[in-house]
């Protein structure tokens, strides 16, 4: 008998047989509230995922981290954004569970942050983590995720280039010339770097995976395309080693071709696509831990 082929694995190169036994972390409570489409993403690329309180988390032990190789933190309003968003989050973390989010991170683990979850890995200093050294524990915060230049809440959708040259495994691997497309929801979102040579060395080291781009394809800061004023069109982050990645568009809520709020003119003009391009982004972290990168 001959078996369908399997469109997960022809769109994403991923082996969703070897992808069940990588475990997945979806940290939940505080006002996150983006866990059941960040859980569905990670289990239709066949990842074995849990959901999780932190509460959970903080109260377990020294290896309470270690069958996970991904860990998902995930959008929301974590404490209400109370001071600056994700930040009273992030001192729980660093404080309660600091040294096993490092040992999680030394021993070749995968994080990403989506949203409020990147807001809390910049405010953790798990992002950039420029310099860090292996045993050192957490790095302290270098940079940050301001208010928008035009204040308020914005609830749209971007378009997002990759940058081929980045280290990050969540965006290594894109085809050639995509143009990503996901919603984007926040009101803190703009990447301020004040020390102009860790500014430097991020441009560098490439560690902007992913910038907001305008309809001609370029990198912008003009909104709406760049709904924060991010400088030089920043949406992401990852650290050195590519392992760590935060972004603040949210790739879970676009899992279908019908998410996308333009679908039936697509669908009409044969362009929609067999799967929300989302998921292209968690499937570069699940086929880094499959191939062994993680």
């Amino acid at each position: 008998m001959t078996l369908a082929p399997d469109p997960i694995h022809q769109l994403f190169g991923v082996d969703r047989a070897r992808a069940r036994e990588l475990r997945v972390l979806v940290l939940t409570g505080y006002g996150l509230n983006c866990e059941a489409e960040t859980q569905a993403a990670f289990e239709r690329l066949g990842a074995a995922v849990e959901r999780r309180h932190v509460a959970d988390i903080l109260e377990g032990g020294d290896d309470v981290l270690r069958p996970y190789k991904i860990l998902a933190f995930i959008g929301g309003f974590s404490f209400g954004d109370h001071i600056a968003s994700g930040r009273v989050f992030a001192n729980r973390l660093r404080f309660r569970l600091g040294d096993r989010l490092a040992r999680h991170i030394d021993d070749g683990g995968l994080a990403i942050g989506i949203c409020n979850g990147f807001q809390a890995l910049v405010k953790l200093g798990a992002l950039p983590a420029v310099g860090r050294s292996v045993g050192s524990g957490l790095a302290p915060q270098s940079v940050t995720l301001a208010p928008n230049d035009r204040l308020g809440y914005r609830d749209a959708w971007v378009r997002l280039a990759a940058d081929p040259q980045s280290p990050c495994l969540f965006t290594r691997g894109l085809p050639e010339g995509l143009v990503l497309e996901a919603p984007s929801r926040h009101g803190e979102g703009k990447l301020v770097i004040a020390d102009p040579e860790l500014a430097a060395e991020i441009e560098r080291a490439h560690l902007i995976p992913l910038r907001y781009i305008d309809p001609s394809g370029r990198p912008t800061e003009a909104w709406p395309a760049n709904p924060s004023g991010s400088p030089g069109g920043a949406a992401a982050l990852c650290d050195p080693s590519g392992r760590i990645f935060g972004l603040m568009p949210h790739p879970e809520a676009y899992l279908d071709p019908e998410n996308h709020p333009d679908w039936i003119a697509q669908r009409e003009a044969g362009t929609l696509p067999p799967c929300g391009l989302g998921l292209h982004l968690l499937a570069g972290g699940v086929r880094a831990v499959i191939d062994g990168l993680g």
